[in-house]
């Protein structure tokens, strides 16, 4: 079984429609929770959900509804439940991310390029299972973490990927694991929601810190 659902803010909703539940899922075991971040993915994750043989649920991020626009292929294809996408190659810092936060990520490292600061983005796109090789794999490369979710910082995924990275990279730790989340507070009303939701400004300064530190 699928189930999808529209979730997150970033469009002006009512605040109880903007809650971003994925780590009430991804705590459930026996769930499969994917969270696509282009539409490539979108088309490839719904298919492996599809033909997988355990429940997943499939969150759609309501902001990148129709969004920006991205080549489809006709033919059937799978993204591999998961398996975490490479954003962007770097060697100063890994930044971790997943759903409608990568395209701000992404520019928060295209920006900080011109600092001379060599961001790795790792789209996670199935948030259980983590895909924990990638993960370490990249943060072993750079010593160094950020992490990148729209939902509250307390409770959050964000926690479980700078457990992962303690657990099995410790030793390559250069500096303090940073979360840049939203606050531990309900999703605000429409005047408050572009100061919860994190933006590239308050990324690029959390990945500084990281590399400065």
């Amino acid at each position: 079984m699928v189930v999808r659902a529209p979730y997150g803010g970033g469009i002006r909703a009512p605040e109880h429609h903007s809650e971003s539940t994925e780590a009430f899922f991804a705590h459930h075991p026996g769930l499969k929770v994917a969270i696509p971040s282009t539409p490539y993915d979108t088309k490839g994750l719904l298919t492996a959900a599809i033909r997988d043989p355990d429940p997943v649920i499939f969150l759609e991020p309501k902001l990148i509804y129709r969004a920006f626009r991205g080549d489809v292929p006709e033919e059937s294809y799978e993204v591999p439940l998961g398996e975490a996408a490479v954003r962007r190659t770097g060697s100063d810092v890994s930044v971790y991310t997943y759903g409608a936060m990568t395209r701000p990520t992404m520019e928060a490292a295209e920006n900080l390029a011109d600092e001379g600061i060599d961001t790795e983005v790792i789209d996670l796109r199935t948030v259980s299972p983590l895909d924990k090789e990638t993960i370490v794999d990249s943060f072993e490369k750079t010593g160094r973490g950020v992490v990148v979710h729209e939902a509250p910082k307390s409770g959050g995924l964000a926690g479980e990927i700078a457990a992962t990275i303690q657990e099995e990279a410790m030793l390559y730790q250069e500096a303090p694991i940073a979360r840049v989340t939203g606050f531990d507070v309900p999703f605000p009303l429409h005047a408050l929601e572009d100061y919860y939701m994190p933006d590239p400004a308050r990324i690029a300064d959390s990945i500084r810190d990281a590399v400065e530190f």
